[in-house]
């Protein structure tokens, strides 16, 4: 097993690409998607039962966590791998975006951010130092430099002082990161939907020289057609000899498109949300297991997948388990979700090695648009 991080490019498909990340906790196989852990738990799951779906990375979150338990307890129980029993590697988010996005009363500065909890509305200092710190202290192998994400749309100007501020941000995060050995800091590319500041911005982060390097700002309001056209050139401002990273994207479509254009790491809690909600992704579109006409339908979510909720039981009884409110709809759902999503990211990995991305994409385009036939 590798001591140190790095990242290995595979075959390529046009733009869209293979690869594998090493790391000291085991391989990532890319393109990867990695289901969200955002308090130390995947929801409705068993860390086992993430892997058994075949993911080889989790995502945690330096928001969440620092509110609770506390970064510190964590490091004192032995980490956040041994704190929710994953083995794997874990990435962590910086917070940025969870602070912009979930937090009351926030103050920023040239130094960092000032908010009150979600939770509890207690007062709290995030900055690149501190954000490093605590991912520190959470023990994550892969680890993102802090930055400000504004929500879209939203004007030049702000996108413009925002993303500078984010690459200052992301020069001290690389100086606080420091050595550490077989760990990664990955940084984040801003600028929203302006071509010219996602080319500052990238040129700023390769001047600085990460592991990785993320595509912030998108899936923030802009809409599938806006975010497709930033990532026909984005991916290729970032080196190649490096991961890409996508964050919080998203539906399947979202993610085979991003792949097409270069991208090679994505996350959403999307998977896991939809099965607490009674939503299935399957081959041939969304299924809503709250319908009623599901009431007396004998047949599985998908006649060919093979996780837990499709061989063994109907789409009657997970309409009768979400309607009754029982806790095994929500995880069932959610370990068909998750590992439909996995076989989307192993489908593509086989044909960008094959050279067949194109018919492969063609084939997933087109059984969704015959849709899901779900009525008896």
């Amino acid at each position: 097993m590798t001591e140190r991080f790095s990242f290995e490019l595979g075959a390529t498909d046009g733009a869209a690409r293979t690869g594998v990340i090493h790391t000291p906790r085991g391989d990532i196989r890319t393109p990867a998607f990695m289901p969200v852990g955002t308090a130390a738990t995947v929801k409705a799951m068993l860390p086992e039962s993430v892997a058994a779906t075949g993911a080889d990375i989790l995502l945690g979150n330096t928001y969440h966590l620092m509110l609770r338990p506390g970064a510190e307890r964590v490091a004192r129980l032995g980490g956040l791998h041994r704190f929710m029993n994953w083995s794997g590697p874990i990435l962590t988010d910086s917070g940025g975006f969870q602070v912009m996005s979930l937090a009351d009363l926030r103050k920023l500065t040239e130094d960092g951010v000032t908010f009150r909890s979600h939770v509890d509305g207690s007062k709290h200092f995030l900055s690149p130092e501190t954000s490093m710190a605590i991912q520190r202290d959470l023990g994550s192998d892969i680890v993102m430099a802090f930055d400000e994400c504004p929500a879209l749309p939203a004007n030049r100007d702000r996108i413009e002082e925002s993303m500078r501020l984010s690459m200052r941000w992301a020069r001290r995060s690389r100086d606080a990161f420091g050595d550490r050995p077989g760990h990664a800091l990955f940084g984040i590319m801003q600028g929203g939907l302006e071509r010219d500041l996602r080319e500052e911005s990238a040129a700023a982060l390769r001047s600085i020289g990460f592991e990785g390097y993320a595509i912030g700002g998108l899936a923030v309001g802009e809409g599938q057609a806006a975010m497709f056209d930033c990532l026909d050139y984005a991916p290729g401002l970032l080196p190649d000899d490096a991961p890409r990273y996508l964050m919080g994207v998203g539906k399947p479509d979202d993610i085979v498109g991003a792949v097409k254009r270069g991208v090679d790491m994505m996350d959403c809690v999307l998977p896991s949300r939809s099965g607490r909600t009674g939503q299935a992704w399957t081959r041939r579109g969304q299924v809503n297991l709250k319908n009623a006409r599901h009431a007396d339908d004998p047949r599985p979510l998908d006649e060919d997948c093979t996780c837990p909720a499709c061989r063994g039981y109907s789409r009657a009884y997970l309409h009768h388990v979400y309607r009754a409110g029982e806790m095994i709809a929500g995880m069932l759902l959610t370990w068909h979700n998750l590992h439909y999503y996995q076989q989307i990211m192993a489908g593509m990995r086989g044909a960008i090695a094959d050279g067949t991305f194109a018919a492969w994409e063609s084939d997933f385009h087109s059984l969704r648009e015959v849709g899901d036939i779900d009525r008896l």
